[in-house]
C-alpha cells in the first residue's frame, strides 16, 4: 500500500515555513534582483565594447580613406561592419557633422548633436540611446583620427536598443526561473523532509502525550528519530513509568489503610465486645451457681427417677451456660500477663489432660503423636486455654481419632491438631475467628474458641492457619517463635 503524505502543514512546518523557507526564499529573490542588475550592466558593457572594437577595427583604413577621399573605400569599410549583422547603421561624418557614407540606419546630420560636438572635441568616444527614424537606437561615436593624432572625422555605429533589452530579458528569465524551482524545491523538502525525518517522529509524539492526558498511562513511545526527539520519548516514557509506580503506591497505601481502618473497626468492635462479654459473664455467673446448687440440693431429697431427671437437665443446661461464661470470660481477658518458658510438649500434655476430664465416653482417639524436644515463651494459662479450644474443637469435628503433633521450623515451633473428620468449609475458613461464628449444630458451640485461639496467638507474636488435610479433615496449626532455654 503506498504512503500517502498530507500536505496539511503541522504548526512546526508553518513556523519553519514562515520564519526560515520565506525569509530565505526573499533574500534569495533580492540577490537574483542585485544579480540581474550587475549581469545587466556588464552585459550591455560587454556590448558596448563590441561596437567599440568594430569601430576601432575601421577607424585607421576610414581615417586613411578620408585623407584621400575616397569615398568609395570609407563606403566598403562601413558596408563591412554593417554586414555582421549585429549592427543597425553606420555612418560617417566629417567635423561639422556632415554624412560623409552611411550603410543601414543612420542620422543625416548630426551639426546640432552634443555628443558628437563633445566628441570631436574631446577626441572621447561618446554613446546614448536615441531615437533614429522612429527606432530606438544605442549610438556609439568615436572621432576618426588621422596617423598624426588629428580628429578628421567622426563614426556612428547605431545598434538595435532591443538588442540589450533581449539579452537582458533572456537572462532574467532563466535567473527568475531558477529562483521558482528553488523556492519549489526548498517548499516540497520542508514538507517531505521535514516529515520523514523530523514531523512523523513529532507527531506519534504529540499524540502519546495526547493520549496520556485522556487517561492512558500504558502508552508508550518509541525512542527513534532525531536524538533530541529519542531523548524527549525517552523521557515521557521514564515520567509515565513514574507516575505508574506512584499510583501503583498510592494504590497500596490505600488498599493497607482500608485494611488498617478495617482492622482499627474489628479492634474497636473486640473491645467493645469484650467489655459487654465481661459484664454478661459477671452478671449471670452468681445466679448460675445459685440455680446449680439449688438444683444439686434439690437432687438429693429426690426419690422420683422422673424429677431427678428433670434436675438433671436443669444442672445440665447450668453447666451449658457456666461454660459460655467461662468463654465469654476467656474472651474478655486481658492480654498475655506474665511469661514463662516451658516446653511446648510439657504444656500441650496438661491441655489434654485437663481435656480428658470434659469428655463423655466415646471412640474416639487422641494421641500425640511426635514431640521434638523444644521450648517456648508463653503466658501458660492463656496458651493452654487456647490449645484446649483447639482440641476441643477436633474432638466435636473427628470421626474416630485426632492427631497431635510438635514439630520445629527454623526459629518457629509449630503445634498441628488434626482430625479425620468432614472438614472446614472454604467460606468459614475467612470468618472462622469472628466471634460467635460458628459452623456447628445450634446448642452445639459458642462460637467464640478460635476466637478466643487467635487472639492468644496474636498476642504471642504468633499465628493460627486453618487447612484441610489431604486425607480428609481439618488441620489446625498453631505457630510460636521459638525461645532460648536458660
Amino acid at each position: 500500500m503506498t504512503k500517502r503524505y498530507s500536505l496539511n502543514l503541522s504548526s512546526l512546518q508553518k513556523r519553519l515555513l514562515v520564519y526560515v523557507i520565506v525569509p530565505m526564499i526573499v533574500i534569495s529573490g533580492a540577490a537574483i534582483s542585485f544579480g540581474l542588475q550587475l549581469a545587466a550592466k556588464q552585459e550591455e558593457q560587454r556590448l558596448k565594447a563590441d561596437l567599440e572594437l568594430l569601430g576601432r577595427a575601421i577607424s585607421l583604413p576610414l581615417s586613411d580613406a578620408l585623407l584621400t577621399n575616397n569615398l568609395s573605400a570609407v563606403q566598403t569599410n562601413l558596408d563591412s561592419v554593417f554586414s555582421i549583422g549585429r549592427v543597425y547603421g553606420a555612418s560617417v561624418y566629417n567635423v561639422k557633422g556632415e554624412q560623409v557614407a552611411e550603410a543601414g540606419i543612420t542620422e543625416t546630420d548630426l551639426s546640432n548633436s552634443f555628443l558628437a560636438q563633445q566628441t570631436v572635441k574631446t577626441g572621447i568616444t561618446q554613446d546614448d540611446y536615441r531615437r533614429v527614424e522612429g527606432k530606438e537606437v544605442f549610438s556609439q561615436f568615436m572621432p576618426i583620427i588621422d596617423r598624426g593624432g588629428r580628429i578628421i572625422g567622426l563614426l556612428q555605429i547605431n545598434r538595435k536598443a532591443s538588442d540589450f533589452e533581449d539579452r537582458f530579458s533572456q537572462l532574467s528569465q532563466v535567473a527568475w526561473l531558477s529562483w521558482a524551482v528553488f523556492a519549489l524545491v526548498t517548499i516540497a523538502v520542508l514538507i517531505f523532509g521535514h516529515y520523514r525525518g523530523v514531523g512523523r517522529h513529532v507527531v506519534k509524539l504529540k499524540n502519546a502525550m495526547r493520549r496520556v492526558a485522556e487517561g492512558d498511562r500504558s502508552i508508550r513511545v518509541i525512542p527513534d528519530g532525531p536524538s533530541e526527539i529519542a531523548e524527549i520519548s525517552d523521557g515521557l516514557n521514564r515520567m509515565l513509568d513514574s507516575i505508574s509506580r506512584a499510583e501503583d503506591e498510592l494504590e497500596q497505601r490505600r488498599v493497607q489503610e482500608e485494611k488498617l481502618q478495617q482492622a482499627l473497626r474489628e479492634q474497636e468492635k473486640m473491645a467493645a465486645i469484650g467489655s459487654v462479654a465481661s459484664g454478661v459473664a459477671h452478671e449471670l455467673g452468681a445466679p448460675l451457681t445459685v440455680i446449680d446448687g439449688r438444683a444439686k440440693r434439690l437432687l438429693k431429697k429426690q426419690s422420683d427417677e422422673d424429677d431427678k431427671r428433670q434436675l438433671n437437665a436443669v444442672r445440665g443446661q447450668v453447666q451449658r451456660l457456666t461454660g459460655l461464661v467461662n468463654q465469654l470470660l476467656a474472651f474478655s481477658r486481658t492480654p498475655v500477663q506474665e511469661r514463662s518458658i516451658v516446653e511446648a510438649e510439657l504444656i500441650t500434655k496438661r491441655a489434654l489432660n485437663n481435656l480428658s476430664y470434659e469428655r463423655d465416653d466415646d471412640d474416639i482417639t487422641i494421641e500425640l503423636q511426635e514431640a521434638v524436644p523444644v521450648v517456648i515463651s508463653v503466658d501458660v494459662k492463656r496458651f493452654e486455654l487456647a490449645l484446649i479450644n483447639v482440641l476441643r474443637n477436633a474432638l466435636q469435628a473427628a470421626h474416630h481419632n485426632v492427631a497431635v503433633a510438635i514439630k520445629e521450623h527454623g526459629q518457629q515451633v509449630e503445634i498441628t491438631v488434626c482430625d479425620d473428620g468432614d472438614g472446614i468449609a472454604e467460606e468459614m475458613k475467612e470468618r472462622a475467628t469472628q466471634p460467635f461464628s460458628s459452623g456447628k449444630p445450634q446448642g452445639k458451640g459458642t462460637g467464640l474458641g478460635l476466637t478466643i485461639v487467635s487472639h492468644v496467638m496474636a498476642d504471642h507474636g504468633g499465628s493460627m492457619e486453618l487447612s484441610n488435610s489431604p486425607n480428609g479433615g481439618c488441620c489446625v496449626r498453631l505457630k510460636l517463635p521459638k525461645a532460648e532455654e536458660k
